[in-house]
């Protein structure tokens, strides 16, 4: 009972008040963890077992079942972990993977009756006065609740999601215990990670408690639609409000399949580099524009549609970036790609990666070394698991922590490329997530990205050529990119007074070490004359200077007759 009026009592996550509660009754903690080191000592001691008697081949799949049941008995929390883990191919073997994807939607369901009671307590109607039908069993159980597929007397077809009776209370227990763990390995971990440790267990706790409010996930879920009302490949299934509550969630019903059943992906004649692409465009919009983004993006939440839209179903796990934050992360991706590393340390200062008072002279050093024999030749050499291992490596010399943050950021980033791996071995994160920078950059509809694009072309005050190629040919590999709005945003820019700085760089640039820079110029217009016609060039160039007064023209003049030697040489 007591138990009970806590989590009745704590709508919100509260670590003083949970601790206050378990303090005094450590015969439930002693319980619960005699039990988690109980279950997972006899998985461990059966692993050696088996290589023992050299039987790992023989046993491997009775292991892995074994696993997935430990999970589902132990509840909620380690149930996330194992979906967490179910999403990465190139971490976990296929046999353990196979088993822990069963762990995103095909747990063990709780009794009907129970459910129809809540929906009725939460509705405050009867199961019959809401739903003209719905299915005599769940079509679907999850770590939280589960789903029924119903159709309203209005006719409209929809999921109806139940929570799992008396989930708070398992989840208080388990999140203290996570929370003293975290205390207690601390100082065997290097540096400040430890120290982080409790503020990752507080912030994964404050969304769990999020998670398990369904009126939350319902407003989660409208906004997100409203954040991607103009992308036509991203579905998002509207709410039924009258039919919402606190426990029970009723929304659209989405016909589709798991990102991860690829064969019923390719029967249905879907593009699976198109899926990619989709999703891991949509992730970052979700953090780079948006800053609104789903936390916990397994293939159970995320669905293919026949029409090739990707539909998310649940946003129960999401999290808010502050627009300093979404600008820092653009920061960060073009200076690690670009390999400024002095710069890159400066981004993980403000990301919280590191204290405001490091001295960052001696990790630029590292971070060159490691972080660049990750990256490789190429852009297209490393994927984020690269990076993410090779990032552990400093921890244990250099004071980096985890902001409690981006473990959400990490684990969202982390997963949606084990989806990607899923439906192509060969996947780089990068080859989806560097275009898509590149043209943010490049399209530059906010002082704040336009002001990034030229950290991006000038470095030491010398205008960078190559770079200004590279990202003209990056953004170019989406055959959907559309050179002439950027050309027409870039001639306002330029023509502006905010652009005066940029005038007399670009003027500098093609006079730099006292020669014409005619051929860098000629290989730019090479790449876009193309997209560039003569009459749509002329029609932006009109258009952009209705947007100047007569007295700007002529402060102009000089950077025009620079650019004039495009058509001539041409």
């Amino acid at each position: 009972m007591g138990q009970y009026q806590l989590a009745q009592n704590n709508r919100h996550y509260d670590p003083e008040a949970i601790a206050r509660y378990y303090r005094y009754r450590p015969w439930l903690v002693l319980w619960r963890a005699c039990t988690i080191v109980w279950y997972f000592a006899g998985f461990i001691l059966g692993l050696y077992w088996d290589k023992w008697q050299n039987r790992e081949e023989q046993n491997k799949f009775k292991r892995a079942a074994q696993l997935r049941r430990i999970l589902t008995r132990l509840g909620p929390t380690f149930i996330k972990v194992g979906q967490a883990l179910s999403t990465r191919p190139d971490l976990i073997r296929k046999d353990f993977l196979d088993e822990l994807t069963k762990l995103q939607d095909q747990l063990p369901p709780f009794d009907n009756a129970i459910a129809f009671q809540i929906i009725e307590t939460e509705l405050n109607r009867s199961v019959q006065e809401i739903y003209s039908e719905i299915s005599l069993d769940p079509v679907a159980a999850a770590s939280l609740g589960q789903v029924y597929r119903a159709r309203l007397h209005s006719g409209e077809e929809v999921a109806v999601k139940v929570q799992r009776p008396n989930l708070r209370p398992v989840l208080t227990l388990d999140l203290y215990l996570m929370r003293w763990a975290a205390g207690w390995i601390s100082p065997w971990l290097p540096l400040n990670l430890g120290h982080d440790l409790k503020m990752i267990v507080d912030e994964f706790g404050t969304k769990l408690f999020e998670e398990i409010d369904y009126l939350n996930e319902a407003r989660n879920a409208e906004k997100f639609a409203t954040n991607f009302r103009n992308d036509l490949r991203v579905k998002v299934p509207a709410i039924y409000w009258r039919f919402t509550a606190t426990r029970v969630l009723t929304l659209e019903w989405i016909n589709g399949f798991k990102l991860t059943d690829i064969q019923s992906i390719r029967e249905a004649g879907l593009d699976t580099n198109e899926l990619i692409e989709i999703g891991v465009t949509a992730g970052l919009q979700q953090l780079l524009e948006h800053g609104f983004f789903h936390a916990d993006p397994h293939p159970g939440n995320l669905f293919a549609m026949p029409d090739g839209r990707i539909a998310y179903i649940d946003f129960g796990m999401m999290d808010q970036l502050s627009e300093l934050m979404k600008e820092t992360l653009v920061d960060a991706i073009v200076h690690l790609v670009n390999k400024d590393y002095n710069e890159l340390a400066a981004d993980f200062v403000k990301l919280g990666f590191l204290t405001p008072d490091t001295n960052i002279c001696p990790i630029v050093p590292a971070l060159e070394a490691v972080l660049g024999e990750a990256i490789g030749q190429s852009v297209g050499d490393f994927n984020f698991k690269s990076i993410t291992d090779s990032f552990s490596e400093l921890m244990y010399d250099y004071p980096f922590r985890v902001p409690a943050q981006f473990a959400l950021i990490i684990r969202s980033l982390v997963t949606q490329e084990g989806i990607a791996l899923s439906l192509n071995p060969n996947f780089k994160i990068v080859e989806v997530s560097y275009p898509y920078v590149a043209r943010r950059l490049l399209t530059g509809e906010t002082p704040q990205l336009r002001r990034r694009l030229l950290n991006v072309l000038f470095k030491d005050g010398k205008f960078q050529w190559e770079r200004l190629e590279n990202l003209i040919v990056i953004a170019q590999a989406d055959k959907s990119f559309d050179l002439l709005p950027t050309a027409q945003l870039g001639l306002q820019y330029l023509l502006s007074e905010e652009g005066k700085f940029l005038r007399q760089q670009l003027l500098l640039a093609l006079t730099e070490d006292d020669r014409l820079h005619t051929a860098e110029v000629q290989r730019i217009w090479n790449l876009v004359k193309g997209e560039l016609k003569p009459n749509r060039l002329l029609t932006v160039a009109l258009d952009a200077l209705t947007e100047i007064s007569k007295e700007r023209k002529a402060a102009i003049l000089p950077i025009v007759n620079s650019f004039a030697i495009f058509p001539k040489q041409h």
